[in-house]
């Protein structure tokens, strides 16, 4: 467990998601998670797009989120599961 939730992210469940972006400093915004279901395996699937438009959030976090967390968590994931 790393911050109580599991190191995969596409082990987390929907408010592993939610608290991994209240922890990041989105507050606000970790809400449309929630909202919109989003588990460690969606999250692993969002596009960019899915994080711009299908959010409904405020275009300046929004692309924080994808460029800085998703983007990232996403290349973690693949990194770990090829090796």
């Amino acid at each position: 467990m790393e911050n109580g939730r599991p190191p995969d992210p596409a082990d987390w469940a929907v408010m592993d998601v939610v608290n991994y972006f209240r922890t990041a400093g989105f507050e606000e915004q970790a809400t449309a998670f929630q909202e919109q279901e989003i588990d460690g395996k969606s999250l692993l699937l969002m596009t960019r797009n899915d994080v711009l438009t299908g959010l409904q959030l405020k275009l300046g976090p929004a692309l924080k989120i994808y460029e800085y967390h998703v983007k990232p968590l996403q290349t973690k994931h693949l990194k770990n599961s090829s090796s």
